[in-house]
């Protein structure tokens, strides 16, 4: 029996034993609410227009991936008298994100999905502190959240950008493309993006043969400085990483570069927490749901985030056949915890760092090509725990 069919068994079973007993708490008509909270104008939510103009990309907020959940939750819950709420809440700054925590826990909330920067987030959570309440991160990959910063009422669904950026040097390794060449441009997210792929390739043996900078400007004086011919000439490499948060410089590299080598990073190969592209363990379901509900947009990975946040409070409050917040808290926060994330692998919490374990999708724009962790990078505990930052590593201490 495959891993994902004794999962389907076990739920069924107990399912089944939910019902034979779910006459008191149909009855007793049990209420779980959750907020939503992200900024008013958020600049990362922004048509992203190229130089001339044209929109090459449109992101959207979690949102949608949200009330996926939303959906699923009352599914789920229904037949044993739980019903769950989602409320949407935006602000304009992180001290007004608080000040609507404040509020919506005068209401009785206690369960809050955050959509926002690495700053904003981290101010949140610090402001926070202490407070007893679930505070799900859908949406900052900074390591610093995991780390410095971390907060023990905080829980990141997304993942960090150790994680990303481990997933696709465990690629390179299996390939054997050991020599990489780095591009990394001029925006405060390049820096750490780039930060977060030099550890990786040192942890797993990579070699990095050179770092050169590029520019975002349509000064033709910085024309010779951001050539890519020049960028990536005058050294022998196997692979381009490249680090770009505004994402259009990225796109002219492929198929650019001086030497016929693969492109990864902010273009090319992509480490991702979902795609819509997946295709194995029940993802295209999900992703077909997605479909229908945001009205033809595809599913990302902030979709993602939120998305399985919405699922663990369901999960939570089903298992304990309970409304109540203090057993979900407690029973997201117990060390055999464990939820499906329909990439193959059940993903789990750190306990050091509340970081959601889960495998890493490796996908170009139209394609998964694998899942990370890939065969033969092995971890005692669990070979997730290869991607991201590890315990005897971690800077968390709540």
């Amino acid at each position: 029996m495959t891993e994902r069919l004794r999962q389907g068994f076990v739920a069924l079973l107990l399912l089944a034993a939910a019902l034979l007993g779910a006459g008191p708490a149909r009855a007793a008509g049990k209420m779980v609410s959750v907020a939503y909270l992200g900024l008013v104008h958020d600049a990362r939510y922004q048509p992203l227009l190229a130089y001339h103009g044209l929109n090459f990309e449109s992101p959207h907020r979690p949102y949608l991936g949200a009330l996926l959940g939303l959906k699923d939750a009352n599914d789920f819950g229904g037949l044993l008298g739980i019903s769950f709420r989602l409320a949407k809440v935006e602000a304009k700054d992180a001290a007004g994100l608080v000040a609507a925590i404040g509020a919506e826990k005068a209401k009785g909330t206690r369960i809050f999905l955050l959509d926002a920067p690495g700053p904003v987030t981290a101010a949140v959570a610090k402001a926070t502190r202490g407070q007893h309440i679930l505070l799900f991160n859908v949406a900052a990959r900074s390591d610093a959240l995991r780390g410095p910063a971390c907060q023990r009422q905080m829980f990141d669904t997304i993942p960090s950008r150790a994680m990303l950026s481990d997933a696709l040097a465990q690629y390179l390794v299996a390939r054997k493309w050991r020599r990489v060449l780095m591009l990394v441009g001029p925006g405060p997210q390049d820096a750490e993006n780039a930060a977060a792929f030099r550890a990786s390739a040192h942890k797993f043996g990579l070699r990095v043969v050179a770092e050169r900078k590029f520019i975002i400007s349509e000064d033709p004086r910085n024309r010779a400085r951001n050539n890519l011919a020049l960028l990536t000439g005058g050294v022998n490499y196997d692979t381009v990483y490249i680090a770009d948060q505004e994402g259009e410089y990225a796109l002219e590299l492929p198929y650019q570069t001086q030497l016929p080598r693969l492109v990864i990073g902010s273009s090319g190969l992509r480490a991702v927490a979902w795609h819509w592209a997946w295709q194995r363990f029940g993802a295209p379901q999900v992703t077909r749901r997605f479909w229908r509900l945001a009205k033809a947009q595809r599913m990302t990975s902030g979709d993602f985030a939120a998305w399985i946040a919405m699922k663990i409070v369901a999960l939570a409050a089903v298992r304990t056949h309970s409304g109540d917040f203090a057993k979900i808290d407690a029973y997201v926060r117990r060390p055999s915890f464990q939820i499906d994330v329909y990439k193959g692998l059940p993903a789990s919490f750190r306990p050091w760092d509340n970081q959601l374990r889960q495998p890493i999708l490796l996908a170009t724009h139209a394609w998964v090509i694998g899942a990370a962790p890939l065969p033969g990078f092995l971890h005692p505990v669990t070979n997730l725990d290869t991607l991201g930052i590890d315990k005897p590593q971690s800077t968390c201490h709540f």
